[in-house]
């Protein structure tokens, strides 16, 4: 579950017909919080396209590594240019990840729309502990708390939804809502954005020194 090699090769382009370029818009915005020299966390970073507009920030001085479960979507992310950023592919589920390094920025697009509620709060409780101390978290998901529409927008997440158990790549169909577990880690929200009538939201947390 949560293998989209199924449709790696038109999951950019899927993307686009129902989101237009929203679901990019919204990752790029978060860009400029980066900094030099930092180690970088991408996790389900899908088809790799991120790390082109990274590298047109930073194209040297980075340390990246790109855990995605898709071998497919590894591959068509390894035929990026991410100049001479040092990128490190990890084809594994989340939760099968170990690192004994922490990260300065930590990016989970469209991650947890993917898990049940055990399996999204255990996923954040990882990273949490892989996020150094005033480190970054660019979050950005779908959201059905902010904003007028809440009926199209329900229907069109349980099509989705539907669309991705159809073809066996998930197994949750309720979206699990991530503000509260920062909150109760203590995380600082330095920037929130919406996209897509406020279905989008993109948000920047940064964890202080007492998130544990």
């Amino acid at each position: 579950m949560n293998n989209y090699d199924k449709i790696a090769k038109h999951y950019d382009w899927l993307s686009q017909l129902v989101f237009s370029d929203t679901q990019v818009n919204a990752q790029k915005n978060q860009l400029s919080h980066l900094k030099s020299n930092s180690n970088i966390l991408i996790v389900g970073g899908g088809t790799g396209w991120i790390l082109e507009e990274i590298a047109k920030i930073y194209p040297s001085g980075l340390n990246i590594v790109y855990v995605e479960l898709s071998a497919k979507m590894i591959s068509r992310s390894k035929a990026r240019n991410f100049n001479d950023n040092n990128v490190e592919f990890v084809n594994l589920a989340i939760e099968n990840f170990e690192s004994a390094n922490g990260f300065d920025f930590i990016l989970t697009p469209f991650l947890f729309d993917n898990f049940k509620d055990e399996q999204a709060e255990l996923v954040f409780e990882k990273l949490n502990l892989l996020l150094n101390n005033n480190g970054k978290w660019f979050l950005v998901d779908f959201t059905l708390q902010h904003g007028s529409g809440k009926w199209w927008k329900s229907t069109l997440l349980k099509s989705m939804y539907l669309f991705f158990r159809l073809f066996k790549m998930i197994n949750t169909s309720e979206l699990v809502e991530m503000k509260p577990y920062f909150l109760k880690r203590h995380y600082v929200l330095i920037e929130e954005r919406f996209y897509y009538q406020n279905f989008i939201e993109a948000s920047v947390y940064s964890k202080q020194n007492d998130t544990f």
